[in-house]
């Protein structure tokens, strides 16, 4: 081969300046040729992720759901786009890449394909409460932009993959109620934005890792249930977010850090009979032998105050005064030593230079997807809005380690912080109360929400409502306006907001509510023969009054609540609580949600009826188009039925009263009143908003309806 005329002669290219000392030309030799392998043989999963996302997601359904017995929308056909809403559970961001799998509660048997680790994108993974089996693979480490990693309630075994370190972004791990074997890592000390480290309910053994008390942002780790032995590491206390920590019923001895009293009753330690203290209620005095004892492995470093070091299991944060490679070569000539910093420098060298040609390459290859794959759905004003949302400050809100808003000073227009926080729920709460978003809880679902019965820790039943992250507005000042607004609300007539939490990594935003037992208004209508004669007439009325309250307050503007036209009052969002008292629902939800979504709701108004006329016109909600809504409700509850046809409004015109009350209600009810309640509806819908009266005159004709008959 001749070199000199060689194209390909890399070495012809180093500058004159650049000299090759005898004892680094390989070294440098051996950098430039990976540096231009990488360069010549990009990664496959680096130059078409979007392409090859397609057939990821086909084999990881084969893994997770062998029998397609959940996965059936999951579609083989490489023309369908898992982006579009039809591979359920699967959410993507606005460059058309997979952020979130989210396939809890599924039933799935399968294993975990260690093709996962090639969804580089994703931000979430939520495989918990299924019935996977196998190992987790160590290729899920890949996922480096991972924050929630959800694997509890499984089958998974063997050990906990170490690798999982590497995940530098993951902040909530959950790993429970599984029967993983082996000891801790000590790696996972590493994972400095980690807020939650759930282990409970394994099989776990060795000593407590004291590398987790380098976990500054932890906030909860549960160990309990385990078979950990050996004493609590001091350094366990560090974390200066720590606010609880679940040792209980292993085989822990040795003396109680002092410092952990501070967590008080979030400190729980029972069934560990060889645990020790002062100050801790139900443990004794810590005696010499406790402290001394050779038997018992002490995870606290080197030995102290005489202790030996004997039996330290290899999960103990063990330095002895050695090198931490091989302690037992100390004798080895200083020349080793030296070899081994080198090659650790090399190494470092190496791996920093391939990690930012990666990242420059992976960077340069999204902003160029970006174009690739919207040029083919987006019109030029819609890509000019996705980059404008692509740094949305609502993708930062992050709950599910305690999400603060006003730690940016916005508490906005006097509304205290301590108000705010008071709403505030944690993830976990809302994924505990709903059984990890169980089917079985599931009350119903709409275009753009879900929403689930749970239970708080209190006892309390409340509704958990979900709604996409891509369906809320995507200004974070608006955001928090729109929650200023629904924390505002409370009124006897309204379903109270109890708290709210979003999850980045989840991309879903929760509204929690009290639970309303008697469902809605919609299921009151049309009730067939034999499945009951429907409402009372009292009852009828006393909700029609019920209802023109709720919207009374709405329309007002008292205390620290804005006016408000609620734009989407149906029966279907006229709850029934157990007394029959109706409850408006999604009161303010407009405020938090993006246009496209109120829009969205507009057609199922058209569609049944609620929407006034002038709407097609103006584009606009109005009190007049709430009253108009309101209107048409109390026409289904006269007649009972959920359409209402002409013949309805010409016997309210007419006073013939049986083609406008319902027949199951026979003769027991007020003629009078029947005969005022189709006026007002009549006013109500009327198709001029002028003639229609306003909220206030309502309220004094609907004054003299007796409450009960």
């Amino acid at each position: 081969m001749n070199f000199q005329h060689n194209p390909e002669d890399r070495t012809r290219k180093i500058p004159p300046t650049f000299s090759l000392k005898p004892n680094m030309g390989i070294f440098s030799l051996y950098l430039l040729s990976l540096f231009f392998f990488v360069l010549t043989h990009p990664s496959p999963a680096l130059s078409e992720p979007t392409a090859s996302e397609h057939s990821l997601l086909m084999t990881i359904k084969a893994s997770l759901d062998p029998h397609n017995l959940y996965l059936s929308s999951w579609s083989p056909n490489a023309s369908v786009d898992p982006c579009d809403g039809s591979f359920e559970g699967v959410a993507c961001n606005e460059l058309g890449h997979v952020v979130n799998i989210s396939l809890q509660g599924k039933g799935l048997s399968g294993k975990i394909p260690q093709e996962i680790g090639r969804l580089e994108s994703l931000s979430g993974l939520y495989l918990h409460f299924n019935l996977l089996y196998g190992v987790v693979p160590k290729e899920i480490a890949n996922l480096r932009e991972l924050s929630d990693l959800y694997l509890n309630v499984n089958n998974l075994s063997g050990e906990v993959p170490p690798e999982i370190a590497n995940m530098s972004n993951l902040q909530v791990l959950q790993l429970c109620y599984n029967k993983f074997t082996g000891s801790i890592p000590t790696q996972l000390g590493s994972l400095k934005k980690l807020g939650v480290l759930a282990l409970q309910y394994n099989q776990l053994t060795g000593a407590i890792p004291a590398s987790l008390g380098d976990l500054e942002m932890l906030k909860r780790l549960d160990l309990s249930f385990n078979r950990l032995f050996g004493s609590i590491p001091v350094k366990l206390a560090d974390p200066p977010m720590l606010e609880i920590l679940d040792i209980r019923n292993n085989t822990l001895s040795g003396n109680v850090p002092p410092a952990l009293k501070r967590l008080n009753e979030r400190f729980q330690y029972a069934n560990n009979k060889g645990l020790c203290g002062v100050d801790f209620s139900s443990l004794e005095v810590c005696t010499d032998d406790d402290n001394t004892n050779p038997d018992k492995p002490e995870p606290f470093g080197p030995g102290l105050n005489g202790r030996t070091t004997k039996n330290i299991p290899e999960s103990a944060n063990f330095q002895p005064n050695c090198t931490q490679t091989n302690c037992s070569n100390r004798s080895k000539p200083p020349q080793i030593a030296l070899i081994c910093v080198a090659v650790g420098v090399i190494v470092a060298l190496t791996v920093t230079g391939l990690l930012t040609f990666s990242w420059y390459r992976r960077r340069k290859q999204k902003i160029g997807s970006a174009f690739d794959t919207s040029n083919g759905r987006l019109s030029t004003d819609q890509l000019k809005e996705v980059y404008k949302k692509s740094a949305s400050p609502l993708i930062n809100l992050e709950y599910s380690n305690g999400w603060d808003p006003m730690a940016k000073g916005r508490s906005g227009d006097g509304f205290s912080q301590e108000v705010f926080e008071s709403f505030m729920f944690n993830v976990e709460d809302v994924e505990s109360a709903t059984q990890y978003f169980s089917e079985v809880n599931l009350l119903g679902k709409s275009s753009f929400s879900a929403i689930y019965k749970g239970i708080l820790r209190d006892g309390s039943v409340v509704a958990v409502k979900c709604i996409a992250k891509t369906s809320c507005k995507s200004d974070e000042a608006d955001f928090l306006k729109g929650l200023k607004v629904l924390i505002s609300l409370k009124h006897e007539n309204l379903v109270r907001l109890r708290g709210f939490c979003c999850s980045k990594g989840r991309g879903e935003c929760f509204l929690i509510y009290d639970f309303v037992p008697n469902g809605n208004l919609l299921q009151y209508l049309d009730v067939k023969d034999g499945k009951g004669k429907g409402l009372e007439w009292s009852t009828r009325t006393s909700i029609i009054k019920g209802i023109a309250k709720g919207i009374e307050y709405l329309h007002g503007n008292k205390g620290n609540k804005p006016a408000l036209v609620h734009q989407n009052i149906s029966a279907e969002k006229v709850l029934i609580d157990q007394r029959y008292n109706p409850l408006l629902s999604d009161s303010g939800l407009q405020k938090l949600l993006v246009n496209d979504i109120v829009f969205s709701t507009v057609k199922t108004s058209a569609a049944m009826g609620y929407l006034a006329p002038e709407y097609t016109t103006t584009g606009r909600f109005t009190e007049k188009s709430d009253i108009f809504a309101f209107g048409m409700i109390i026409f289904q509850i006269l007649c009972g039925k959920r359409r209402i046809s002409p013949l309805t409004r010409q016997g309210a015109e007419s006073g013939r009263f049986e083609d406008f009350i319902d027949p199951k209600l026979e003769a027991n009810f007020s003629e009078s009143e029947a005969a005022k309640l189709g006026k007002i509806a009549l006013l109500c819908t009327h198709e001029s908003p002028n003639q229609r009266p306003a909220i206030e005159m309502l309220m004094q004709e609907l004054s003299d309806l007796r409450s009960n008959s």
